[in-house]
């Protein structure tokens, strides 16, 4: 066995370098001795002399002459550095040392610290414990598909694979090899479980007295074979596929506390009164404050589920509802040249207050956006009206003008903003003047209706209040397509689908709490309070603080680090890795070793108190 000994820096002193290449020849002489020489080892001593420690470092040759044993010293390895004359010394026992790169190889390397951050948050929320108090494979399968969705949002399949595949995810929960099975079968037992888990949540972050948005979207659906999907009002413009409708109730600050999958037909307000009774029912919840938009809170809703319960509300008016005031006189537009804020009271609405809120730039952009669809309908009316002139096959026939007009007019909704005169040759238009004019002086006005107490809740708090109606909806923007994708749907099951969903929701919940967490990397507002308090009023739109701006603008935070989408963000912790290094020695052991974590992925890891060696 050869120890070759070497030194690295301008500060080395050449005796001691003298002496290292003195030793090593030493050592291939004693080394290269038959074993019934003896055996070499080095020899430590320790002495005092006028209060110091002295330590003297031979090379020893221990051998037997007769009956005797006697020691051979070989040289004087005291002057070499101690780290050296330690691994001469475990040289001498037998150890092989290697060059670095020649002893360890990297068996494994999975990209990690996105999973360290997701799972670590979860964890810290109780997440697994909502699920269930004791551990088992189901909810640890569970677990797994709610980070996975948060990661890589995929298939059931996708995710089986990327547990072992693509993450480190799968290790880090040791579940072994997963087959897809095995995920719908812990879909189906995570479903039984969302009643269980949505009233704990409930309890969390909801109490007497709390506002609670709800909302519902349709989704659109792979297949045509499950009973939950069918034809409806399509959001996403997808009228050639089936759907599903989904109901979502957050609490004021948008975090997710239940949903529910409805079938595909159903409208809107009609999901109201099932949500109504979880609320009393099953969150033992008397006295909420139910906020949602206009389409949802309808009069039939309002007189049917909510006030048999008295449940306190807040929604809106129709366009109608506010012509209709305007025209009655409560609504007095001049009112509202020097102010964007006023509560009216009107007959047809006993027991309610009216908060009237004039938007300027709302009205900018309705009139802009009327004054678009009108120069576009006209264009194409000027199209018809030429096919009606033109010289060779001229379009001719009420039936057929009257045919392309009703296209042309459906499709831009502008109907009512036209008078057209028909004949068999001709096609004549004009705009109604008078009724665009009325309809704009309404441009910018909305009206929000309510039955709470005005003790409780001041006209702004209830502007604000109904305002907040966009984190429901930014969840949703958040589960369809941002983040989550929780389309396109697969299942064929109705119960999982429930649960495809259930299990988007609470994705979502990590994600929010993530948010939150991790805002001074993001693009994120992290003190909204501060850009709310920038608005001179609060039905003026929303601004972002000044610190908010500042990171939009140069792309860094305060610290100096660079800011990123949520998702650019996991990108980002995903490059620190968890690998697995074997010794390349017969029966050597493996161990786990991380990389090193770059500043961001540091101030990451701190601001979400997660550790990424897990």
């Amino acid at each position: 066995m050869l120890c070759s000994v070497g030194f690295e820096g301008d500060n080395t002193d050449s005796y001691v370098a003298t002496k290292c290449i003195d030793i090593s020849v030493l050592l291939v002489y004693a080394m290269g001795m038959p074993s019934r020489h003896g055996s070499v080892h080095v020899a430590t001593t320790t002495r005092r002399y006028q209060g110091k420690i002295y330590r003297t470092h031979l090379l020893r040759r221990t051998y037997r002459d007769g009956a005797q044993v006697k020691h051979q010293t070989l040289g004087n390895l005291s002057h070499l550095p101690d780290t050296v004359i330690e691994l001469v010394r475990r040289s001498l026992r037998g150890e092989v040392f290697v060059p670095a790169h020649d002893a360890l190889e990297i068996v494994r390397s999975l990209p990690h610290g996105h999973v360290a951050a997701t799972l670590g948050t979860l964890r810290q929320l109780e997440l697994d414990r909502l699920l269930q108090t004791r551990n088992s494979r189901e909810r640890e399968l569970v677990v797994a598909m709610v980070v996975a969705r948060l990661l890589d949002p995929g298939s059931k399949l996708a995710t089986a694979r990327g547990l072992e595949e693509t993450s480190s995810l799968g290790e880090v929960l040791g579940l072994g090899p997963v087959d897809v099975e095995e995920l719908y079968g812990a879909l189906d037992w995570l479903v039984k479980r969302q009643d269980k888990v949505e009233t704990a949540l409930a309890k969390r972050h909801l109490r007497e007295g709390s506002l609670v948005l709800y909302d519902a979207t349709s989704v659109y659906f792979e297949g045509r074979s499950c009973p939950l999907a069918h034809h409806g009002y399509s959001r996403e413009h997808r009228a050639d596929r089936l759907q599903i409708v989904v109901g979502l109730l957050t609490d004021p600050e948008g975090r997710p506390i239940a949903v529910e999958v409805f079938d595909g037909a159903t409208a809107d307000p009609t999901t109201l009164g099932s949500q109504v009774k979880k609320l009393q029912e099953r969150f033992a919840l008397a006295r909420v404050v139910v906020v949602g938009d206009r389409g949802m809170l309808t009069e039939a809703r309002i007189r049917e589920d909510l006030e048999p319960r008295e449940l306190l509300w807040i929604s809106s008016l129709r366009a109608p509802a506010i012509k209709k005031l305007a025209e009655g006189g409560t609504l007095q537009l001049g009112l509202f040249d020097q102010r964007d804020l006023a509560e009216i009271a009107d007959p047809g609405y006993p027991g309610e207050r009216l908060i009237v809120c004039r938007n300027p730039l709302l009205r900018a952009e309705r009139t802009r956006k009327r004054q678009e669809l009108l120069e576009a309908t006209e264009h194409e009316l000027d199209a018809i009206v030429a096919a009606t002139q033109r010289k060779q096959r001229p379009l001719r026939g009420k039936e057929k003008i009257g045919e392309r007009l009703g296209r042309v007019l459906g499709r831009f909704k502008m109907s009512k903003h036209f008078r057209t005169e028909i004949t068999e040759t001709s096609l004549r238009y004009e705009r109604n003047t008078a009724l665009i004019e009325a309809e704009a002086a309404l441009d910018g006005f909305y009206i929000l209706r309510t039955n709470v107490p005005v003790e409780q809740m001041g006209p702004s708090d209830v502007v604000q209040a109904y305002k907040n109606l966009s984190r429901a909806e930014r969840a949703f923007r958040s589960l369809k397509s941002v983040d989550l994708k929780i389309r396109p749907i697969y299942h064929h099951l109705p119960e999982r689908v429930r649960a495809h969903v259930f299990l988007c929701m609470l994705a979502y919940y990590v994600e929010w709490h993530m948010r939150q967490r991790l805002a001074p990397l993001l693009f994120d507002d992290e003190d909204p309070e501060a850009g709310r308090a920038r608005r001179p009023s609060v039905v003026a739109p929303a601004q972002r603080s000044r610190e908010a701006d500042a990171k939009a603008r140069t792309q860094h935070n305060q610290e100096g680090l660079p800011v990123h989408s949520f998702r650019g963000l996991l990108k980002t912790l995903a490059t620190l890795c968890r690998n697995r290094v074997a010794v390349k020695v017969s029966g050597g052991p493996t161990f786990e070793q991380y990389t090193l974590a770059t500043p961001l992925q540091q101030r990451a890891f701190d601001l979400l108190d997660v550790s990424p060696r897990m």
